[in-house]
Parts: structure tokens; C-alpha cells; sequence
């Protein structure tokens, strides 16, 4: 076998350029903060939702870490979207994120709360958990080689610059973020990378035999916890604040959507290691959450009834596409069957 059809067996493009692609689409338009009719700006995202997602996803494979890392490395991954490129963090006009509530020291800090677990969840989560379904034969194994994870390290930061020079001079002009917090923000996510790199543990639970949901409990119960989430964490119906709080009383809402996710990642804990747990659980996961997703779209980011036929449109397509794959799992599982 030739050196090429050796890195090709080793690493697989298809499924980095996969990864590359769903992540814009599922974070920014099925969400509706890029709306359809603005689809094509989905092309400047690419290189900040795309490689970076593509880079955390590499760095924790190769490392041999799991979830904690991943989820880790997206807290970094906000803080340099939005605190670097967009400036939201510290801004007093842009997405009007200062009148959240919490303002404190100049900074936002429940639009960071908000935007921190939606990117986890949506932005790295989701996207890199549907590429393994669709790619289960490099489940745990580099997508790239060396050459790949320096490119894409490279374009994600190019779309940092991107989104620095495309959005803040036009929706936000003359506000330069705090020189002291720029550099701590980059000292942050500097230390918390490496910690998660390097002090978070690789994954080793030991498999339980614990019962896991149906199907459709599984959908239906990620569908409510991510409404659940943007009831507490979004303004919505013409609040200034989320959950319809004032001043401080933000702080109540984010509490309890620290607890609820707490709790909830400990109990998909607890059935992700069952042996009873399956792609195809994984998969109504996913399904529940994204169709959710975008119905929540519809009253926190949709500005009329064209953004919001634009994301009906898009959870049709998205159950058809939940449709299909789950149709490809069910025959791969008789295929491990037989």
C-alpha cells in the first residue's frame, strides 16, 4: 500500500469537511441568528464555527480526552468568538447584550452565561456527535494529519480576525474592547486549554447496565431541557432581560439553569454508560435538541414571519434528515446483528 492510501485509510476529509460544514448550519441558521434570507453569510462563519470546532475536536482526540475536554475547549472557544472577535462580551451596545441585567465591571455577563452553553451544546456538542454517528469507523481517531490541524489552527484564527473587521465596525463602530481584558481573555483561554488537554482525565467509566429512556422520551426530554435553557438564559417576547427579570434578579434564572445543567449532564452521564445505550439514542438526542433548537429560534431571533417560515422550513428538513440517518443506523445495526 502506497504512503497516500495509507494516510488515507489513517485520516478522513470527508468527515473533517463534514464537521466544517454542519457547524455554521446548525449554529447560526438553524438557530436563526443568521437568518435564511442572509444565508450566504454563512460563508464567513465557516472558518471561526468550522475550523474551530474541527481544531477542539482534533486536539481532544489526539490527546485521548473526552467530553469534559470538548466541552471545556468551547468555554475557551465563546471567549474568543465573543469576547475577541464580536466584542460582545464588554460592549455597551452590541445585540444589546449590556441590558441583560449583571452588568458587572463592564462586563456582560449573562449574555456570556447564555452564549457560553448555547456554543457548547449546539456550536461543538451537537455538530461533533452527529459527524461520529455519520463516521463511525474514525469515531476516536484523527480526522487530519499534522499538516491539517496547523491549517485549520490557522483559518480558525483568520475567522477571529474575520469576525472582528465584519461585524463590530458595522454594528457596533468606534467600541474597542478593554485593552487589560483582551489580554486576560487570552490568558483564560490559554490556561483552561491546556488544563483541559492535559489535567482532565481520559474517559474510563466503567459500563453499567443501567435502563436508558425510549426514543422518543429521549427527543422529547432534550426538546423541553433546550427551551427550558433559552426560557431561563434568553430575553424573549420583548423582555430587556431573560426570564423577565430586572437588575440583579438575572442572577436567579442563570442559577437555576446551572443546576438543571448540572443535573442533566450527570443523568446523560448515567445512560450514555449503559450498554443499552445506542447510536440510535444518541441520535434522538440530537434530533430533540436541534428541532427545538430552531422552534426556539422563532421567538428569540427571528425578526418576522419570513425568518420564521425560514425556520420552519429548516426543522423540516431537519426531522427528514433525523429520518434518514436514524434509517442508516437501524441498518447498520442489523448489518452488526446478522
Amino acid at each position: 500500500m502506497s504512503d497516500e492510501s495509507k494516510g488515507a485509510a489513517r485520516y478522513c476529509r470527508k468527515a473533517a469537511w463534514t464537521l466544517v460544514a454542519i457547524t455554521p448550519l446548525i449554529a447560526e441558521l438553524a438557530l436563526g441568528s443568521t437568518p435564511v434570507r442572509m444565508a450566504w453569510l454563512v460563508l464567513l462563519w465557516i472558518p471561526i464555527y468550522g475550523a474551530g470546532v474541527l481544531l477542539i475536536r482534533e486536539l481532544a482526540v489526539r490527546r485521548g480526552r473526552g467530553w469534559p475536554t470538548i466541552l471545556l475547549l468551547a468555554v475557551c472557544y465563546e471567549l474568543l468568538e465573543d469576547g475577541i472577535g464580536l466584542q460582545a462580551l464588554t460592549s455597551p451596545h452590541l445585540y444589546d447584550a449590556a441590558d441583560w441585567g449583571a452588568r458587572i465591571l463592564g462586563f456582560n455577563v449573562p449574555y456570556w452565561f447564555a452564549n457560553t452553553g448555547y456554543h457548547a451544546v449546539f456550536t461543538v456538542a451537537i455538530p461533533i456527535a452527529l459527524t461520529r454517528l455519520l463516521f463511525p469507523s474514525h469515531r476516536d481517531r484523527p480526522y487530519m494529519g499534522r499538516f491539517g490541524l496547523t491549517s485549520t489552527a490557522i483559518v480558525m484564527a483568520l475567522g477571529v480576525l474575520v469576525l472582528r473587521v465584519s461585524v463590530p465596525p458595522s454594528e457596533d463602530p468606534g467600541y474597542q474592547a478593554p485593552l487589560p481584558f483582551v489580554i486576560g481573555c487570552l490568558a483564560v483561554v490559554l490556561v483552561v486549554g491546556v488544563l483541559a488537554l492535559t489535567a482532565v482525565p481520559a474517559p474510563d467509566r466503567p459500563v453499567t447496565d443501567a435502563p436508558v429512556p425510549s426514543l422518543l422520551g429521549l427527543a422529547l426530554a432534550a426538546g423541553l431541557a433546550t427551551l427550558a435553557f433559552f426560557a431561563l438564559t434568553f430575553p424573549a417576547f420583548g423582555a430587556q432581560q431573560p426570564a423577565f427579570t430586572e437588575g440583579l434578579w438575572v442572577l436567579l434564572p442563570l442559577a437555576v439553569a446551572t443546576a438543571g445543567i448540572a443535573w442533566g449532564y450527570r443523568t446523560l452521564l448515567r445512560w450514555t454508560d449503559s450498554r443499552r445505550w445506542t447510536d440510535r439514542h444518541t441520535l434522538a438526542l440530537i434530533g430533540g435538541a436541534l428541532v427545538a433548537h430552531s422552534a426556539g429560534g422563532m421567538v428569540i431571533m427571528a425578526h418576522n414571519a419570513v425568518d420564521r417560515l425560514g425556520l420552519a422550513a429548516i426543522i423540516a428538513v431537519t426531522l427528514l434528515a433525523v429520518f434518514l440517518i436514524d434509517r442508516r443506523l437501524r441498518a447498520r445495526e442489523a448489518l452488526t446483528v446478522a
